[in-house]
């Protein structure tokens, strides 16, 4: 009687879920995030590189000849010279020589503490800005091409596990997906962290240029 209400093949059907629309709806989702974390990566790479390069002299030399000659405009009391001199110069030495300048009347001590203060908060905090981004762009990368090999992985075994026998070339895309999601998270990751250990030492470089500058300034100013 049971058998008769509740026949057995009902329970015995196989019903496979096909996952292969899915596994290309999310796979091109993830190319496009691929894409858009190596442009933003490459964008903070440029932008910082660039920075870099504005923030200091291109050499001792000229950092030195700077500030030659804003001693010899203290010495002669060119207060407008000066101030003119640094307004139009972006570069670290003259910006913080311009607002050592202006704040000169106070003590050695606290004007050295201003001026540290003023340049890790305008310059180290906007290069950390940049290179945390970057940072955050090497591990965000091969997390992606991890997902996208998953969901290739997925939609192969929806497909072994719809049909008793599967041609090669049916399962090709979803591995494909698989290992060019893998190879490109990789490939946006890998050149990011050589990046980040190069921009790590010219960082290290700037604050020992701009430190040397920063103490002469700080010299010059106690006159």
């Amino acid at each position: 009687m049971v058998d008769s209400i509740f026949p057995t093949p009902l329970f015995a059907e196989k019903v496979a879920f096909d996952f292969t629309p899915v596994a290309d709806y999310v796979g091109a989702i993830d190319y496009l995030f691929l894409l858009a974390v190596a442009i933003w990566g490459a964008y903070c790479c440029v932008i910082l590189w660039r920075r870099m390069a504005q923030l200091q002299f291109s050499s001792e030399d000229e950092q030195d000849a700077f500030l030659e000659e804003t001693e010899r405009l203290l010495d002669q009391s060119k207060s407008s010279e000066l101030i003119e001199l640094c307004e139009g110069d972006f570069r670290c030495i003259p910006q913080l020589t311009l607002i050592g300048f202006k704040n000169r009347h106070i003590s050695h001590a606290k004007l050295k503490t201003l001026l540290v203060e003023r340049f890790q908060r305008d310059v180290l905090s906007e290069l950390d800005y940049r290179i945390s981004w970057i940072q955050t762009i090497i591990k965000a990368a091969p997390m992606l091409g991890l997902f996208g090999t998953v969901i290739g992985m997925m939609g192969a075994f929806s497909k072994l596990s719809a049909a008793t026998e599967v041609s090669p070339d049916k399962l090709a895309s979803d591995i494909m997906l698989a290992l060019i999601t893998t190879a490109c998270g990789l490939s946006i990751a890998i050149p990011l962290v050589l990046a980040t250990a190069s921009f790590h030492v010219r960082l290290g470089r700037l604050e020992d240029f701009i430190g040397s500058g920063l103490t002469r300034l700080l010299e010059i100013l106690k006159k």
